[in-house]
């Protein structure tokens, strides 16, 4: 099964819920070579809608930088699902490296995937 780590939104149960029909297990774990940034919203109305200016976001950094958060075990249906979630906020998902070894799709801005 495919791995997801998020180190936001995706933690939330309303958004789970809403994104997967379901509550997804999650393990903690750590993205490594990245590190927290945030995105200004443009758009006025997603702005109104979710009553914050910024979108949390990970840029890759030094080797030795990590970034705490949650791993889930999804399906490729689910990963679809999120691919439709993150997109309407220009994320696009890239594989990563996580320290307990293991590889991941994370969502990033897709100016930071360049």
């Amino acid at each position: 099964m495919p791995l997801l780590f998020s180190y936001g939104s995706l933690q939330h149960e309303d958004v789970q819920l809403g994104t997967f029909g379901r509550r997804l297990g999650a393990e903690r774990d750590a993205l490594v070579g990245f590190e927290l940034s945030s995105v200004r919203i443009e758009d006025a109305d997603v702005v109104a809608r979710l009553g914050r200016t910024h979108h949390a976001n990970v840029v890759r950094a030094a080797a030795a930088s990590q970034v705490s958060g949650v791993v889930f075990e999804v399906t490729d249906a689910e990963i679809a699902l999120a691919d439709s979630y993150e997109a309407e906020f220009a994320y696009v998902r890239v594989l990563a490296p996580l320290a307990s070894g293991r590889e991941t799709w994370v969502y990033v801005h897709s100016e930071s995937a360049r």
